[in-house]
C-alpha cells in the first residue's frame, strides 16, 4: 500500500507570441493511492497538426495512467511500467493520424511526465522538454535533453564555436528523438526513482520556458523556495512576460512541490 503524501501542483499554459498553441498540459492527483502525475507535451507540425500531436500524448498518458492509478491498491511495479508503454501508445496513435492524412503528413510531439508515488519522482522523457531539479539552492536539469543543443554545448566548451555562437547555431533546436508515429531514437526513463524532500522544487516545461536561462530561473526559485506552487509558477511567467521576447514560443511550466504537513 502506498503511503499518502499531499502535493501541491500549479500548471500554467501560454500561447506565447506564437500564432497558435502546439503546447498540452495535465496533472492528476489520486488521494485514495498518495500518487500523481503531471505530463506536458510540446507539439510540432504547425496548426492543426502539433496541436493535435500534443493532444494524443496527452490522451495516451491518461489512459494509461488513470485506470492503474484509480484501482484501490495500485501495484508499484506495474505503475512504473505504464510510463513506457503510454509513449509506445502515444507513438501508436500518431502513426496512425500520420498515416490516414497521407501525403507524407508528418506531426509529432515531445513528452516530458513524472509519476508521484509517495516521495519517489519516476519519469520519462522523449524530447526537448526540461526537467529541472531546485535543490539546496542549486537548480539542475535532471533529465536528457534529446536535442543538438548538448552536442553544440560541447563544441563551445572544446572551443571550437564561442558561447555566443552555441547559442544561436540554428541546428540548436533540431531534435534528435521526438514521438511522431516512427522509431524513437533516446527515450530517457531510469528504473531508480528521484526521492523528494519538503525543501525540493520539482519543474517540468516546454522549450519555451527556457527563454529565461537557468541562472534566471534559480533566482526566481531561490526568492520564492517557500512559497506556494502556484505563486512560483506565477513568478516564473511573469519573467518571461517582461523579457517580452517577439519569438517567444508556447509556454508550459508545472511546479511540483511536496506540501508541509
Amino acid at each position: 500500500m502506498l503511503a499518502t503524501p499531499a502535493y501541491d501542483i500549479a500548471l500554467i499554459l501560454d500561447q506565447g507570441r506564437r500564432d497558435s498553441q502546439e503546447d498540452a498540459i495535465a496533472s492528476r492527483v489520486f488521494d485514495a493511492a498518495g500518487s500523481g502525475y503531471v505530463v506536458v507535451a510540446d507539439g510540432m507540425g504547425g496548426h492543426e497538426a502539433g496541436e493535435v500531436a500534443s493532444e494524443m500524448v496527452i490522451a495516451a498518458w491518461r489512459d494509461s495512467l488513470d485506470s492503474e492509478l484509480e484501482k484501490d491498491n495500485p501495484v508499484e511495479a506495474t505503475l512504473v511500467d505504464t510510463l513506457p508503454l503510454a509513449a509506445i501508445q502515444a507513438n501508436a496513435s500518431i502513426a496512425t493520424h500520420n498515416e490516414e492524412q497521407g501525403d507524407g503528413f508528418n506531426m509529432g510531439s515531445t513528452l516530458l511526465g513524472v509519476l508521484l508515488l509517495d516521495q519517489r519522482v519516476f519519469w520519462i522523457s522523449i524530447g526537448d522538454s526540461p526537467l529541472y531539479l531546485f535543490r539546496n539552492g542549486d537548480l539542475q536539469q535532471i533529465n536528457e535533453d534529446h536535442s543538438m543543443a548538448p552536442m553544440i554545448d560541447a563544441q563551445a566548451a572544446q572551443g571550437i564555436l564561442t558561447e555566443a555562437e552555441a547559442q544561436v547555431h540554428p541546428d540548436r533546436n533540431q531534435l534528435t528523438s521526438v514521438v511522431m508515429g516512427a522509431a524513437i531514437p533516446q527515450v530517457d526513463c531510469p528504473e531508480e526513482p528521484l526521492i523528494l524532500t519538503a525543501e525540493d522544487i520539482l519543474i517540468l516545461g516546454s522549450d519555451g520556458l527556457q527563454y529565461l536561462s537557468n541562472a534566471e530561473i534559480q533566482t526566481i526559485l531561490s526568492n520564492k523556495s517557500q512559497a506556494l506552487a502556484q505563486d512560483i509558477a506565477d513568478s516564473l511567467f511573469k519573467a518571461l512576460q517582461v523579457k517580452n521576447d517577439p519569438d517567444q514560443d508556447n509556454l508550459s511550466i508545472a511546479v511540483v512541490k511536496l506540501k508541509r504537513t
